[in-house]
């Protein structure tokens, strides 16, 4: 069964006629060329699909398209603007946070709804490896990315 369905993608308008059996995951990658969302688990175990709906951070192999209808995501593909990465983009380049980069796209924006969500300097350490808690790697062993999240939060301005 088909079904139309609109939401806004990286800020743009989109609408598209989905199978309501589609995962979220499968639309971004195969109808929006999107690749930076990783199929990892496929049962919503690894993060490495993780996009913000709603600046929420998702699984979106086990979330179906047909629920983004009205709402907002964003994929890291939408996180750099002009040519230039985010804050928290540039943080994982410069503290080596990345590796094989299968997590990488995931972690990021996890740790960009953390930053997001954090006024400066309030997370400890352990806070943000809870808050990142979602999210496997096989390769940093999450000390640099810990360190990029925090030199992040670190920049933000006083709310």
């Amino acid at each position: 069964m088909n079904r139309t369905i609109s939401f806004k993608l990286n800020g743009r308008d989109e609408k598209i006629e989905i199978d309501v059996r589609q995962s979220l995951l499968e639309v971004l990658r195969e109808r929006f060329g999107l690749t930076g969302v990783k199929q990892g688990c496929a049962v919503g175990e690894c993060g490495a699909c993780t996009v913000l709906i709603d600046d929420e951070p998702i699984d979106s192999c086990i979330f179906l398209a047909a629920w983004a209808d009205g709402r907002s995501i964003r994929t890291v593909e939408g996180e750099s603007r002009d040519g230039s990465l985010s804050e928290i983009q540039e943080a994982f380049v410069d503290q080596g946070a990345v590796q094989c980069g299968i997590c990488t796209p995931g972690f990021v924006m996890a740790a960009t709804a953390l930053v997001e969500k954090t006024r400066r300097g309030v997370l400890t350490r352990e806070q943000i490896r809870q808050g990142l808690a979602g999210n496997l790697c096989r390769c940093t062993g999450y000390d640099t990315i810990v360190t990029a999240v925090e030199k992040t939060i670190a920049k933000k301005p006083d709310k």
